[in-house]
């Protein structure tokens, strides 16, 4: 991606300069926003408490209220990835396949109101940065940037909207994990970006869309506040190893009240000659992730034992990684001691065929809660199948995600298989407003599972716990990337 001959500085946005064309699919900017998407974007949350609650009869009202009214302390802005599966005797629930720190999905989402042309790019910077920084108390003095290392149609966007929200110039800056000379440094604590003519000026707070890698870049201990900071993604927004940790802690905490947040059945710590035994024990159908990956990079779904074949000839950085049940079909999904889970899909289409979709359910930490912000959908490439053929892809019938990789090290992103909340494409997903309320209190449960991660991994003088992470992810590849100060 990066060149040593190419000097990266930051670009200067100015209030005013909001193009929606520039920041949306085409295919999404002039979408009409599904009535129950809005109904429930716009739902009040004593109606979504006592809805899940009658729903959920066991489920305590005032411990769910108290997590949705939960203040972010670290993990200020998530999306998670949720699978609608089913089972044999047809209980249909919303597993969290992970939830992602600087989440995309503002491109993808129509308007709540034509009127509101930056959307809910607005919504995001209003309610969630703009209040982040006024509770901070910030006492380094310099400007605003937004960093980025992909996604620039949605990350300018937010840019542009914290120029006009902020009244002040925005650096948009360009921050790649192997750039040999970028435009971003820390001094003391204090972050400082490269402009035009070569100098760097203080930054006093950021926006980051920085996905790859971002504890090797950005410092774990930083003067200029960071949404979200670093400290989020190692403790599980971009970490899935203490990701799953986190949530089997929360776990028990909540299961009292009767909640629960909904995963795959997680081995995590599985070094690479172990693979194959936790394959064969959840009946040759499994998914084994490298933990610190994300945009569907090093996933790797195994159905045969072609493709286990495949997984145990490559090469990795890391030295852990974490095994997961797998949901597929009915006649080929992974056995587990809580039973057989599988996808409900697609309604099928004129050709009769189902596709796994998953659903992406963006929210954020406000004075008022946790709110969603928007959602939208993905499906596989290829047609869920009944039964599983020698020589098969799998990850095509499996795996989700839009984001792929090109030969030079930039991202593109496949926008045929993205399914809209609008008018159109969200009937074929098959799901109602009790579903959406489901993901959305699974995303905020995953989100303050984290977030709880994240402040025990810190100490009362706000030092990182290195000695407690190294216990709960003992990696040594990831450990020699973090970067402290």
């Amino acid at each position: 991606m990066t060149s040593t001959t190419t000097l990266r500085v930051a670009t200067v946005i100015q209030p005013g300069e909001f193009e929606a064309h520039r920041h949306w699919y085409p295919k999404a900017l002039n979408a009409t926003i599904h009535p129950m998407i809005n109904f429930f974007l716009n739902l009040e949350q004593e109606r979504i408490i006592a809805r899940y609650c009658h729903l959920h009869p066991t489920v305590g009202s005032e411990k769910l209220r108290e997590i949705l009214n939960y203040k972010s302390k670290y993990f200020i802005w998530g999306g998670a990835d949720l699978l609608n599966v089913t089972s044999a005797g047809g209980k249909r629930q919303m597993v969290v396949i992970e939830n992602n720190s600087c989440p995309s999905g503002q491109k993808s989402m129509p308007l709540m109101d034509d009127n509101q042309e930056q959307g809910s790019y607005r919504m995001m910077i209003e309610r969630t940065f703009k209040p982040y920084l006024k509770n901070l108390r910030l006492k380094v003095k310099g400007g605003l940037a937004v960093l980025y290392d992909k996604n620039p149609m949605e990350v300018s966007g937010y840019a542009e909207v914290i120029a006009d929200v902020m009244n002040e110039p925005v650096y948009y800056v360009p921050f790649y994990q192997n750039d040999a000379d970028p435009p971003v440094e820390f001094r003391d604590g204090v972050m400082y970006v490269r402009i035009e003519d070569g100098t760097f000026v203080p930054i006093r707070a950021a926006f980051r869309y920085v996905t790859q890698k971002p504890w090797n870049r950005l410092p774990l201990h930083s003067k200029t506040r960071i949404l979200n900071p670093t400290i989020a993604c190692l403790a599980g927004g971009r970490n899935k190893m203490v990701a799953a940790k986190a949530y089997d802690i929360f776990n028990a905490e909540l299961q009292e009240a009767g909640l629960k947040i909904n995963t795959p059945e997680t081995i995590w710590d599985v070094s690479k000659n172990e693979v194959p035994l936790w394959v064969k024990k959840m009946g040759g159908h499994a998914v084994v992730k490298v933990p610190y990956s994300n945009a569907g990079q090093g996933v790797y779904t195994i159905v045969n034992q072609e493709e286990l074949d495949r997984f145990m000839e490559m090469e990795f950085d890391y030295d852990l990684f974490i095994v997961q049940s797998l949901i597929g079909n009915f006649n080929w999904t992974s056995t587990t001691a809580t039973g057989k889970l599988y996808h409900v899909g697609t309604v099928p289409n004129q050709k009769n065929h189902s596709f796994v979709a998953d659903i992406r359910m963006m929210v954020s930490s406000t004075e008022k809660g946790i709110r969603p912000l928007c959602t939208y959908a993905r499906r596989a490439e290829k047609p869920l199948v009944d039964h599983i053929e020698s020589g098969v892809d799998s990850w095509k019938m499996l795996g989700t995600n839009l984001s792929f990789k090109n030969p030079d090290g930039s991202w593109g992103s496949d926008t045929t298989r993205l399914v809209l909340m609008d008018r159109r494409d969200f009937n074929k997903l098959g799901i109602g407003l009790d579903d959406l309320i489901e993901a959305y209190i699974q995303t905020v449960l995953s989100m303050v599972a984290i977030d709880k991660m994240a402040k025990t991994l810190v100490n009362k003088n706000g030092k990182f716990r290195m000695k407690l992470f190294k216990s709960l992810n003992d990696d040594e590849g990831l450990i020699d990337e973090i970067k402290l100060d």
